[in-house]
């Protein structure tokens, strides 16, 4: 907060220095002042040269009388400067004409004499310097006033009060307008769209819960959570063998009941001496494929298949994800008559194998943890093993004569189970030191010795020496750097091991001699990335042909490939009109020169010489 003079004068010489303050040549000069406070307004009074201040309230008490006292005037003349310099809008310290209206300039009572006063303040602000000069004039100088200017400037002083208020008025009225309209700095904020103007997304009523009509449709009562499974675990015991998509009274199905119980004679094992490469590989290019050769034969993706053994006869048995099984006789017109599909399980059926001393049973593992046998002498499903704390993986035949299995589970546990005795439990259980087992196979000779893949290690095992503690390998893979898929002896001397892994390569081992190292034969560049929604592939032998080994491939046009141990490739099945997808499991006919493979959608594709 500052004060501020303000002064109406009338200078006929103006003082030669050119400045503003007092002065000691005396002159005429006639000072009104009236102190006033304006606000944010900076002041400075300077000193005089004596080192004296004056304030502006004695000054303006000195200067407010139109006469001096002798005492005034003595100390008047002791001051020779008195310097104020006020920085502040000229406009705002010295009274302009009247901003107010008419009506308001008679509400405030201004005098008549007020233009005399206003034509004096026009004649200040024209002149140099500020606006804000106070000087201390001599008024008894030797130049005298005429009667006119004398009256003249009696009127101003007395006006001088008021004209000061009429500038406070002036002064806050322009404040409050400075403050109530501030400048833009160019900034210019977005108006709010109006609620017409907003673009409307259509909503579909059906979503809305709202019937063509507009009418709100009733909430349905809310329905609690179901915690059953998608396919509930089938109870114990024994199923009956009925077609899930055929009826009970079909007579088809008891004619294949009847013609299986003759073709399925048990028949000991014959021993067929090995043909050459050429010759094999003559063979498999006379094996053609036709749309009566192809037929879907479950519901979902097949993860197992097995081929009967009979030579009269083609019956196919496949697995799928959600526990079903299907059988199919090739032989029956037309093909979709000769399919038959049984609810055995609740999970993926991950095994299938007939029995090779009595082909009428078909035995079926999952991943639910049961085991099953079809006999279909007597029209039954009979529960051989169930574990419902252990999820089950793969099974074998441990003995010749199919008596005993050997099962593996997902949790590293193998189980011997013997299929004579009564209930169904296991008769012996074993803790391998793997994180999981695969698939598990017997060795075809010295059957004491199995072979189980895990995670991406491949042990061989000698089962007259595992303790149920934990049980150690007689012999490690461990040259796989991916997870695996499957490891298989020979099917007719166990001197191969071949493996499918997710590294892209299939390897041939020796294992013609069970040492502590089993030779690398062979390593096969091939495409196993199969994904999510297929079947991983499993290379297997032919039984036939002890050297040669089929798999799945994803190459296109889409085919299936038969190696030889040495890495050559023998032959590959493809057909661009009936094989147009890819088969991840394969089989081949023990005897005939017949391959059946399935696909992810439950179709199975059938090569016949």
């Amino acid at each position: 907060m500052a004060g501020a003079g303000e002064s109406f004068q009338v200078n006929e010489p103006k003082s030669p220095q050119g400045r503003i303050g007092l002065t000691t040549t005396p002159k005429q000069t006639i000072i009104l002042q009236k102190q006033v406070q304006v606000l944010l307004l900076p002041f400075v009074i300077k000193k005089n040269k004596q080192g004296q201040m004056m304030s502006p309230q004695n000054l303006s008490e000195n200067n407010s009388n139109n006469e001096e006292s002798p005492e005034v005037k003595r100390k008047r003349r002791e001051l020779e400067t008195l310097e104020i310099e006020a920085t502040f809008p000229k406009e705002e310290c010295s009274p302009h004409k009247s901003s107010l209206s008419p009506q308001t300039e008679q509400s405030l009572g201004i005098p008549g004499n007020t233009k005399d006063v206003l034509a004096l303040s026009e004649l200040q602000s024209n002149q140099e310097g500020d606006g804000d000069e106070i000087e201390t004039a001599d008024l008894d100088g030797s130049t005298e006033l005429s009667a006119y200017e004398k009256k003249r400037l009696k009127n101003i002083s007395e006006n001088a009060d008021f004209f000061a208020s009429l500038h406070l008025v002036e002064t806050a009225a322009r404040l409050r307008e400075m403050i109530t309209k501030r400048p833009s700095h160019g900034i210019k904020r977005k108006k709010p769209m109006k609620a017409e103007d907003e673009i409307v997304c259509r909503r579909s009523m059906r979503l809305l819960k709202v019937d063509p009509s507009g009418v709100p449709l009733s909430d349905p009562s809310p329905q609690p959570e179901s915690v059953v499974e998608q396919n509930p675990r089938l109870p114990p015991g024994p199923l009956e063998m009925i077609p899930e998509n055929q009826n009970e009274q079909n007579e088809m199905f008891k004619g294949l009941l009847q013609m299986w119980m003759k073709i399925s004679q048990p028949r000991n094992k014959s021993t067929k001496k090995l043909s050459s490469v050429k010759r094999y590989k003559a063979s498999l290019s006379g094996m053609v494929i036709n749309e009566a050769t192809i037929c879907k034969v479950t519901k979902t993706r097949i993860c197992s298949i097995a081929i009967h053994p009979s030579e009269t006869r083609t019956l196919v048995a496949a697995g799928d994800k959600i526990g079903q099984v299907g059988l199919w006789d090739l032989t029956q017109q037309p093909k979709e008559d000769g399919v038959f599909t049984f609810i055995l399980h609740s999970q993926l059926v991950g095994c299938l194998n007939f029995s090779p001393t009595n082909p009428a049973h078909l035995l079926s593992l999952s991943y639910d943890g049961t085991l099953r046998c079809g006999d279909f002498t007597r029209a039954i499903f009979e529960e051989v093993y169930r574990n419902e704390e252990r999820d089950f993986s793969y099974f074998d035949f441990l003995a010749d004569d199919a008596s005993t299995l050997i099962v593996g589970h997902w949790d590293a546990g193998v189980a011997i189970v013997d299929r004579r005795t009564p209930g169904t439990s296991y008769e012996q259980f074993f803790n391998s030191n793997m994180s999981l087992i695969r698939t598990l196979q017997v060795h075809p000779v010295n059957r004491h010795y199995f072979i189980a893949a895990g995670a991406r290690d491949v042990h061989i095992y000698d089962l007259r020496y595992l303790k149920p503690r934990g049980m150690k390998p007689l012999i490690s893979l461990t040259e796989h750097m991916k997870s695996l898929a499957s490891a298989y002896f020979s099917p007719v001397t166990g001197n191969r091991v071949v493996t499918t892994c997710a590294d892209d390569n299939l390897r041939v081992f020796d294992t013609s001699c069970m040492a502590s190292k089993i030779p690398l034969l062979t390593r096969i560049r091939h495409n196993n990335n199969t994904g999510r929604w297929l079947t991983r592939f499993r290379a297997d032998w032919d039984p036939k042909q002890e050297d040669c080994f089929i798999v799945g491939s994803m190459a296109r046009p889409r085919s299936l490939d038969v190696f030889h141990e040495d890495g050559e490739l023998v032959h590959s099945f493809t057909d661009e009109e009936c094989l147009a997808s890819v088969c991840s499991i394969n089989v081949m006919h023990p005897t005939q020169n017949i391959l059946a493979g399935g696909n992810s959608s439950g179709r199975v594709h059938v090569f016949k010489g």
